[in-house]
């Protein structure tokens, strides 16, 4: 009776949890190198782009692998090693806003060669490339039977034969076969490659289905203009009242063509002025019963001026707990929310507000964005974790008290722009409401912190309003300068890393 040989193969993306099957179909793979990934290094590569990680399961089991990052396509099109891709090892030059998908690496365990495995990653690469709409992918690769032929022909000339069909080679006839054509050789690309004697062919395949984006289509932009508002904390005699002042501010904003505005820290506060005959705790609650309706409010404001709101934050009651949330109001029509993570403990004490679990980056038309409320931005892990999954602008709105209690988060978001090489936007509120419990003073100079180095301003600082008066803030920021600062800076903290030290991992939701 013949064996049957049952399989039940499954694409999906990588996990952390699959290295030791990764691992051990390495080992039998590159019977030279032992382990050619950390486990460090396949969880960084998760963590940044995991939508790139591509693995088959055969009944649980990981039988295949492909390793992808994004990049931008002028870095690579010309003579590149492949270090300089890999860098550490951890997808440290990913780039989220990039227009190519790179193949970093393609694994199929022996025991399943044959099986057109392989065929099957690219394809899931292909259609990843097409779900995000990028221009193609391009690959570094190996041609290992070159070493047969290294005395009696050139590498060019090899790779001719092959692409006649004239020699198979087991990488560049596949790679071929799967609609990547030649753009060049690359010589010295991987030098402990023997079987290749160092070279690489740098293959491309294109993307027939990229539609450019152009801003008549909502395309992001490189010169970003960012707005803030200093609010000033006033009495209002009903709610039509506060919402007439947010439409005067996001109508003058949007006059100048800004793309996104900030509002500060619990700026609907003045509204709680209607319960001050209320403790704290229930006068907060009741405060949050106007939160959708605020929401909805921006949302409409949002539509009608062609900007993307971020309504600082609003109070947040349900399921018998009160929160701080952030709303994100795109100039599309959607919306998401940011709650706040870290509580003060004057916040738990005058209003039991309870901190949120997740930490989010958020898709705009103007790239991706991360929202840190306040005493969040004190904390540096968060910053970070947000610029790894390719936050460019940090939005912070904050409300404190004193001018202590402000330099804490100032400073804080200084420190933040500059170690992650970031633009950060704080906006607060000014003034007071007397008569009313836990409402106090305020003090606030809101700002926008760039990175320092030469093609920053002196100061790290991009543009910040006058001091405790209610006004607006706006300038331009250049996305395209963080990519130079990345690759080229006087410093690259990001870069510069020493993962094999230390790592940062979320463990949340």
């Amino acid at each position: 009776m013949s064996k049957t040989v049952s399989h039940k193969l499954n694409l999906r993306n990588l996990h952390a949890e699959d290295y030791a099957d990764v691992r051990a179909m390495m080992q039998r793979v590159y019977r030279t190198v032992d382990t050619p990934w950390e486990k460090s290094q396949i969880e960084a590569m998760i963590h940044r782009f995991p939508e790139g990680q591509i693995c088959i399961e055969d009944k649980g089991r990981a039988v295949a692998v492909a390793l992808t990052m994004m990049i931008d396509y002028a870095d690579y099109v010309g003579k590149h090693t492949y270090m300089q891709v890999v860098g550490d090892g951890t997808l440290s030059n990913h780039e989220p806003e990039g227009d190519y998908l790179y193949g970093i690496e393609i694994i199929v365990d022996p025991e399943y060669q044959g099986m057109r495995l392989g065929r099957r990653l690219y394809d899931a690469r292909k259609e990843l490339c097409e779900k995000l709409n990028l221009r193609g992918i391009i690959v570094g690769g190996r041609i290992p039977g070159y070493r047969k032929f290294k005395d009696e022909i050139s590498p060019q000339e090899y790779i001719n034969r092959v692409k006649r069909k004239e020699i198979y080679d087991s990488v560049l006839s596949f790679q071929l076969s799967n609609d990547f054509h030649i753009k060049r050789l690359l010589k010295n690309y991987y030098p402990t490659d023997h079987q290749s004697e160092g070279n690489a062919v740098l293959l491309e395949w294109n993307n027939i289905y990229y539609e450019a984006k152009t801003r008549l289509i909502g395309g992001r932009k490189t010169v970003v203009r960012l707005g803030a508002v200093q609010w000033q904390m006033r009495r209002f005699a009903s709610f039509d009242d506060f919402q007439q002042q947010v439409e005067f501010f996001v109508d003058t904003v949007s006059d100048y063509g800004t793309d996104l505005v900030l509002f500060p820290e619990l700026f609907n506060a003045p509204l709680i002025a209607q319960y001050e005959d209320e403790s704290p705790p229930e006068a907060m609650r009741r405060l949050g019963e106007y939160t959708e309706v605020l929401r909805e409010e921006l949302m409409r404001l949002a539509l009608a001026y062609n900007i993307n709101i971020v309504s600082g934050s609003v109070p947040e009651y349900r399921d018998h707990k009160l929160y701080n949330v952030s709303f994100l109001c795109r100039r599309d029509g959607t919306w998401d929310a940011q709650y706040k993570l870290h509580i003060t403990p004057e916040e738990n004490r005058s209003w039991g507000l309870t901190g949120g679990e997740a930490l989010k980056t958020f898709d705009t038309d103007i790239g991706r964005i991360g929202i840190l409320i306040c005493y969040d931005i004190e904390f540096p892990e968060l910053a970070r974790l947000l610029v790894e999954r390719g936050a460019n602008i940090l939005l912070v709105p904050f409300w404190t008290d004193t001018k202590n209690a402000y330099l804490r988060v100032r400073l804080c978001a200084q420190a933040r722009a500059i170690e992650n090489e970031c633009y950060v936007v704080i906006s607060g509120s000014v003034g007071n409401i007397p008569k009313v419990e836990t409402m106090g003073i305020q003090y606030s100079q809101s700002a926008i912190f760039t990175p320092s180095d030469f093609a920053f301003p002196h100061d790290a600082i991009a543009a910040e309003t006058t001091p405790n008066t209610e006004t607006t803030l706006i300038t331009d920021v250049d996305l395209d300068l963080l990519k130079e600062l990345r690759r080229q800076g006087s410093v690259r903290n990001m870069k510069s890393r020493r993962r094999d030290l230390y790592r940062l991992k979320w463990i949340g939701h």
